[in-house]
């Protein structure tokens, strides 16, 4: 089988190097795909994407004219294939649905406690042999209200940890987790939550439902100077309102691992250019805004697995066998 990975890096190339096998070939790319890139799948069985690969109508039929029978998505998401116009091209979409729960969480956790103790403000400070401490108090986790939005797999576990750091922890999901409830998170409504968390994260899919949860309205019915956490996904927040929120106080301080228009800036080196997105150079400015570059899945565990089950679900397409991590529209 050979394999075209688009937006392939370093780490891609080593993880799936590493879980091929005899007749598997890789291909990496470091272009995303586009309608103009596909042609590196040419004589490929299957191209593998990432978040930020574009996999709509016109870079569809132009790898199913190259040949290409399968799409391999190796992350959770999917929202950025066109799922109708590849079931017309017969063109089966698979996904890695798991990879390391406990990289995001972990990652989110500590994307809290960062901010929270203004841990990337003191290492620019110590670097600059500047050891004071005005600016950097934070608060103790213990007591605070800690209200997570989705529950799932990685949720699930924000919740446990947060809960461990002795926090109430509410909770919404529309498919509550009973353990969770047995450990003493709290299942609630999201307008409780907004009212009543000290910080809030994240950690949903993105559904026409979810897009845009956070914006002007719910911001403003969150207690004044709350902890904002995205480790989900870019557009559950209205950044611009973000931004507003910010410059009022409303929002306290704001944690991101993902970004609403983060496709076409993460993933590249772009220290030399000019930044062009206004909206993201704004949140840079602010001194209470943390921003990782959606790096929380990446751990040696994690890329392990997302090689091995997206070679496992290509091998299951390939026999003909039924694969659980089908997606279907």
């Amino acid at each position: 089988m050979r394999i075209c990975l688009f937006s392939a890096r370093s780490y891609d190339r080593d993880s799936f190097t590493a879980a091929g096998g005899a007749g598997i070939e890789f291909i990496f790319v470091e272009d995303r795909l586009s309608s103009e890139t596909a042609a590196f799948a040419q004589g490929c069985d299957a191209a593998c994407l990432f978040v930020n690969d574009d996999a709509g109508t016109a870079s569809l039929e132009a790898l199913a004219g190259l040949g290409v029978k399968m799409i391999a998505m190796r992350c959770a998401g999917y929202n950025n294939v066109d799922l109708r116009a590849a079931a017309a091209l017969g063109l089966p979409v698979v996904r890695v649905p798991a990879y390391s729960p406990n990289a995001v969480a972990e990652h989110t956790i500590a994307l809290i406690l960062a901010l929270n103790r203004r841990i990337h403000r003191a290492y620019n400070r110590v670097r600059d042999r500047d050891f004071s401490l005005d600016g950097l108090v934070g608060f103790d986790l213990k007591g605070k209200t800690a209200g997570v939005i989705g529950t799932g797999r990685i949720g699930g576990l924000v919740a446990r940890l947060l809960w461990h750091f002795r926090c109430r922890v509410l909770a919404y999901d529309p498919s509550p987790d009973a353990k969770l409830a047995e450990l003493g998170v709290e299942y609630s409504t999201l307008d409780t939550i907004w009212a009543e968390s000290d910080l809030i994260s994240l950690n949903m899919p993105l559904l026409p439902e979810t897009r845009h949860i956070v914006n002007a309205g719910t911001i403003a019915r969150m207690k004044r100077g709350v902890m904002l956490v995205n480790t989900g996904r870019g557009p559950l927040i209205d950044t611009p309102s973000a931004v507003e929120g910010l410059k009022s106080g409303q929002i306290g301080s704001m944690a991101l691992d993902v970004y609403e228009e983060e496709a076409a800036l993460f993933f590249e080196d772009r220290s030399e250019e000019v930044l062009w997105d206004d909206t993201f150079a704004r949140l840079l400015t602010f001194p209470n805004v943390l921003i990782t570059a959606h790096q929380a899945f990446l751990t040696h565990e994690a890329l392990q697995a997302i090689a091995a089950t997206t070679l496992e679900n290509l091998a299951d397409l390939a026999a003909g066998r039924p694969c659980p991590n089908i997606v279907t529209g």
